[in-house]
């Protein structure tokens, strides 16, 4: 399957280089430019200073990797990972520099937008894809009063005539083979574009039309995003809201679906946060910064409590007391929408107050290669590997192969305890097997158990196989092996215990890493049950309990 989405990928290239890629494309993209723009839509997100401090002096610190040029220089702008290449044109890292303030960072911004203009005018398959193209747009008009308001005309002539030029070429692509995330990042660039610069309202009319059409089918019921990861989900709302500014500033419509688009998606984002205002790591998710979550609830308006159940997208949220416990108890993604989908089935994670406490691995900003294949791996999750196998296959490039085509969940809340039970069939093709799971948190909080099950297909006689259940620590925890080796006892940094006990498998400590935010992964420890198959399968029972003070 990796090969033959390699070969479209490839197929697609040649002909957009031929239809592209030459001069007379370029000459087809020319009109008339205009030389301001007719609204100037607010642009509320946070930069962060200490990177735009980094830049000014050099430091690229974008998709995962790390450039750096004279202070006065310029990167590459065709050398560097997709996700380097990515981020850098998108420049939302302009952000950082308005973080900083003052001329210098203004002018520092102007001099890298005046670099790019000069090595960036013709199409190129990266650097002008759809959606890197539809953030540039968008940023280079949302944060027009920063770099491009003092600058002097001949500066601002070429911006507006590039921006008419990209918005032209976007028209003519989108949405292409475009879907999820990148379409609406791209049909949000069409939103600016054609409701910022003068003349060309038709423009945006059409992308909203898509984008309307697009909305029922990515955000689902539940008010999840299709793509079932967080961070998505904060992408795609922060888009949306920015969409509706526009609409605002502009003085029309804002269309009903993408209203209640907005109203869904924000009670299903505070679904997914961590005590510490972070977000939980599934399928590609990272922890975010707080602050950016927190503005874009705030700017969301929208009132709604976090969801108990997200059954659509497929997880489970179980609270109660200061402990809360995230589960993935969903199918993953459907092809094509699957590019950071992982193998963590019935993975969960939990967090105590402010803290994580159990947690899957996260992953790392290049998206693809080496990291792709061992973050998104089952054995990087919180949950059950059998036969040292992914429960969905990992493609190295992005998306999933093989992968389970049903997961079942109940889930019964009683006084304040809740009991979720979930299945999935990811192991049963290759090795026969099906994996429950059944997860209950006491009414107070401070007491987890659990139990995992791998049980025959019906009819089947699997062969016994070799099983791990792993529990990834947040690196802030403290783990030891006591009573023997048969109990694990976890201290948080605030000093509170838990203590693990298993039953049906034997308990060992091992290394782990965490990759939950920034670029460079950091050590961490995690426990893992150990098991092998019967006749009948197997059950392993655990259960963790916090600590009383002094017993």
């Amino acid at each position: 399957m990796s090969g033959a989405r390699g070969k479209i990928g490839r197929l697609r290239e040649g002909v957009a280089q031929i239809a592209f890629g030459n001069p007379i494309y370029k000459l087809t993209l020319g009109g008339r430019a205009p030389t301001a723009l007719s609204i100037v839509p607010p642009d509320p997100w946070p930069g962060d200073a200490t990177e735009g401090s980094a830049l000014l002096a050099g430091v690229f610190r974008l998709g995962g990797q790390t450039v750096t040029v004279d202070p006065n220089g310029t990167p590459s702008w065709r050398a560097g990972n997709a996700g380097w290449l990515d981020a850098l044109h998108g420049f939302e890292w302009m952000r950082d520099l308005r973080a900083v303030g003052g001329d210098a960072a203004r002018r520092r911004a102007r001099a890298l937008v005046l670099s790019w203009l000069d090595h960036n005018g013709g199409w190129h398959p990266k650097t002008w894809a759809p959606e890197v193209m539809g953030a540039r747009i968008s940023t280079w008009i949302g944060l027009h009063d920063f770099y491009c308001a003092s600058a002097d005309d001949e500066f601002r002539a070429r911006i507006f005539d590039s921006l008419a030029r990209q918005v032209r070429h976007l028209t003519r692509v989108v949405p292409g083979a475009l879907d999820g995330k990148a379409l609406v990042t791209a049909v949000k660039g069409l939103v600016y574009g054609g409701f910022c610069l003068p003349d060309t309202e038709r423009t945006g009319q059409d992308a909203l039309r898509l984008l309307e059409r697009e909305l029922p089918r990515q955000i689902l019921p539940d008010g999840g995003h299709v793509e079932r990861c967080p961070s998505v989900q904060l992408r795609i709302l922060r888009d949306l809201i920015d969409v509706r500014a526009v609409l605002r500033a502009a003085r029309a419509e804002v269309p009903e679906t993408l209203q209640h688009a907005i109203d869904r998606m924000t009670p299903a984002l505070r679904f997914f946060r961590h005590g510490d205002g972070g977000l939980a790591l599934f399928n590609g998710g990272r922890e975010e910064d707080a602050a950016l979550v927190d503005t874009v609830l705030a700017q969301a308006d929208a009132r709604g409590r976090p969801l108990k159940s997200a059954p659509h997208t497929g997880f489970e949220r179980l609270i109660a007391g200061r402990t809360m416990v995230l589960m993935d108890a969903g199918v993953p993604p459907v092809s094509g929408l699957d590019a950071t989908a992982h193998a963590g089935t019935l993975a969960l994670e939990m967090s105590v107050g402010k803290e994580r406490l159990i947690v899957n691995c996260g992953s790392h900003r290049t998206a693809t290669g080496p990291w792709r294949s061992a973050l998104a791996g089952t054995a990087a999750h919180s949950t059950v590997v059998l036969a040292e196998t992914n429960s969905s296959e990992v493609l190295e490039d992005g998306g999933l192969g093989r992968r389970p085509s049903h997961v079942g969940c109940e889930r019964q809340e009683n006084d304040g305890a809740v009991l979720v039970v979930a299945t999935h069939n990811g192991y049963s093709r290759n090795f026969g097997y099906l994996h429950r799971r059944r997860v209950y948190l006491a009414e107070n909080g401070e007491d987890l158990r659990g139990e995992d099950t791998l049980e025959p297909v019906i009819g089947a006689t699997p062969e016994p196989q070799d099983f791990t259940i792993r529990f990834h620590l947040h690196p802030s925890v403290q783990a030891s092996l006591i009573q023997g080796g048969g109990q694990v006892l976890l201290r948080m940094h605030s000093g509170a215990g838990w203590r693990l006990r298993a039953s049906g498998g034997t308990l060992e400590l091992e290394e782990s890493i965490y990759l939950g935010s920034g670029d460079e992964p950091r050590r961490t420890t995690q426990i893992a049950i150990h098991g092998h198959t019967g006749p009948d399968g197997n059950t392993v029972k655990w259960a963790l309990r916090r600590e009383r003070k002094g017993a």
